[in-house]
């Protein structure tokens, strides 16, 4: 079971690696639960300042395992799902940054896009799959893409279910970077490392909250929460500790969330 998703942590950073190769990291319930699980354990880790999510070989994730698709097609899938939705992601009080390093597709696709930053190796090849397969656009991703991309972009890759790269994913403003597949990797903890050395964690966990929750609301509504909020900062030993570190030059000492 622990193998399903590798963890190791370096300077604030976590890194997870989805570890199927051979089926591309396709997902699993299993592997699902195992995700999950290290996420909450890093919500509650204090050494644990950013999480990079990525995937072991060719693939990030190539979606739900064929295998599963079958048993629910026949109708004998009876495997115990895990409660968490998959936007689960979201929920966690720290960032998270998914370096997609190459296939992604369909429930891959969606856990890519939960999480909060996303780079992609230059080549890797993205696809919605849902149409081609008789399916839906599941898990909130009609909700998400629209948002990132426009709703034009949005329906292409839905309704034509094509195969893009990750180059095209950033032209098209779905992913904050796309860099050649041997740098992905260190890029994206680079990236994690100056989140965890440099950003409040307390700010962070906040700003997230505000984000992905912010969505659902009027900009009167998120103003009048974010001037609640702001009040609330003012009390954190973060904020004394971020104007200290500003004013003296120096490199901030954040206390762990």
């Amino acid at each position: 079971m622990d193998e399903l998703v590798l963890s190791s942590t370096d300077r604030g950073v976590l890194t997870l690696t989805f570890n199927r190769p051979d089926r591309l990291n396709a997902w699993t319930v299993p592997m699902g639960r195992r995700y999950f699980d290290l996420l909450e354990e890093a919500a509650k880790d204090p050494a644990v300042r950013a999480i990079v999510v990525t995937g072991a070989g060719r693939g990030f994730c190539a979606g739900a395992d064929f295998g599963t698709l079958g048993e629910i097609r026949d109708g004998s899938h009876d495997e115990e799902l895990d409660p968490r939705p998959n936007t689960f992601p979201t929920t966690i009080g720290k960032p998270i940054v998914a370096a997609v390093n190459g296939a992604c597709a369909g429930l891959g696709m969606v856990h890519a896009l939960v999480c909060d930053v996303v780079l992609t190796a230059d080549e890797a090849k993205w696809t919605t799959a849902f149409a081609r397969r008789g399916l839906i656009a599941e898990y909130g991703l009609a909700w998400v893409l629209p948002r990132l991309m426009g709703q034009q972009r949005a329906m292409d890759v839905l309704l034509s279910a094509r195969v893009f790269t990750g180059r095209e994913a950033y032209e098209m403003g779905l992913v904050n970077r796309s860099v050649p597949g041997e740098r992905l990797l260190a890029e994206a903890q680079g990236y994690a490392r100056e989140l965890a050395e440099h950003s409040s964690p307390a700010s962070m966990a906040v700003i997230k909250r505000q984000v992905w929750h912010d969505w659902e609301v009027t900009l009167a509504e998120s103003a009048a929460s974010a001037f609640t909020e702001m009040v609330a900062s003012f009390g954190r030993p973060d904020f004394a500790e971020g104007v200290a570190s500003f004013l003296e030059r120096r490199p901030p000492n954040f206390p762990a969330l």
